[in-house]
């Protein structure tokens, strides 16, 4: 399995990876989003391979679909001046608030990271996982990019 994950992860940007990311996460249950895009304009924020679909026009309420390929996860990171919600669509995830534990993320839930806290979130290890991000847009609003999750922590989740 570590193998085919580190081959998915290598493959990153072919029609073939998203074809089996979607094959996978249907065989997985939930609900299946369109992939989108390689997310390559915040790529240096996460470990792995992400993607990107905006479901939304409206710009101060972008609502995003984001597919996480095999141990794909964000940075820590922080929300300036709003809250995010995720909503698990298909596969398996996890969020983390800091000083917490880790939270497992099944299609249909849902959490809510409130404003100035420190957190990230991603596919569980060897699993592809898909989720709709919401979160308000105006001025006052950033995001704080923090350090990598640390391997060995993220390794512990099952």
């Amino acid at each position: 399995m570590l193998i085919f994950s580190m081959a998915m992860t290598a493959m990153a940007k072919t029609p073939d990876e998203t074809s089996a990311i979607t094959q996978e996460l249907t065989e997985l249950g939930g609900t299946v989003q369109p992939i989108g895009s390689p997310n390559d304009a915040y790529a240096k924020y996460f470990t792995g391979q992400s993607y990107l679909s905006n479901l939304s026009t409206d710009k101060n309420l972008p609502v995003y679909n984001v597919t996480f390929a095999h141990g794909a996860h964000t940075f820590w990171h922080i929300h300036h001046g709003t809250c995010q919600i995720l909503v698990a669509q298909s596969g398996q995830g996890y969020y983390q608030i800091w000083g917490e534990e880790p939270q497992k993320l099944l299609p249909g839930m849902t959490a809510t990271i409130p404003a100035g806290v420190k957190h990230w979130h991603g596919a569980a290890p060897g699993i592809s996982f898909q989720h709709i991000a919401l979160m308000e847009m105006h001025d006052g609003i950033s995001t704080e990019w923090l350090e990598p999750v640390k391997d060995a922590d993220y390794r512990k989740l099952r």
